[in-house]
């Protein structure tokens, strides 16, 4: 039983070194301890620190490139509604610049026809007076054949025109 009760030159020993250890950690050993985990827990902060504005940084990016992303959007949809005005406006062009020559074809055809038609008839009046014309001198020579209608016919002639 003798390792259960304690002596008390061993304590006494004991404890001078428990002093002395102490003495010299604080000494030598305890600033640069402390120094170091001084300068570890300002590693730690600036680092957390670092992280915090960075994540900061990135939610602001992420907003901007949201705005610049629907800032896109519109141009884009803007663009493209222009694109849509400026094609069916030339569509609309066209159409109508087809509708006025289409008219203005329509209306020379028309005219053409006119004129054929005016040519056509000029034409078959005049072969109709041609025609009224040689039948008349087939009737005239027929009934003018012998000499005595010839004379009749001069007499006739001369005393329907009144001289004056």
């Amino acid at each position: 039983m003798s390792l259960l009760t304690p002596n008390p030159g061993l304590i006494f020993w004991m404890l001078v070194v428990f002093l002395l250890v102490v003495f010299i950690l604080s000494k030598f050993a305890w600033k640069p301890i402390l120094k170091g985990l001084k300068d570890r827990e300002n590693e730690i902060q600036g680092a957390l620190d670092l992280a915090e504005k960075t994540r900061a940084e990135m939610a602001q990016l992420k907003s901007d490139n949201e705005k610049l992303i629907a800032e896109a959007n519109a141009i884009r949809d803007q663009i493209l509604r222009d694109a849509k005005d400026a094609s069916d406006r030339t569509i609309a062009e066209s159409k109508d610049k087809a509708a006025v020559e289409a008219q203005k074809i329509i209306e020379s055809a028309r005219e053409t026809i006119r004129n054929e038609q005016a040519v056509a008839v000029s034409k078959i009046k005049k072969e109709v007076a041609t025609l009224s014309l040689e039948i008349a001198e087939k009737v005239l020579h027929r009934e003018l054949e012998d000499k005595g209608a010839q004379e009749k016919l001069i007499a006739d002639l001369a005393s329907s025109a009144r001289l004056n």
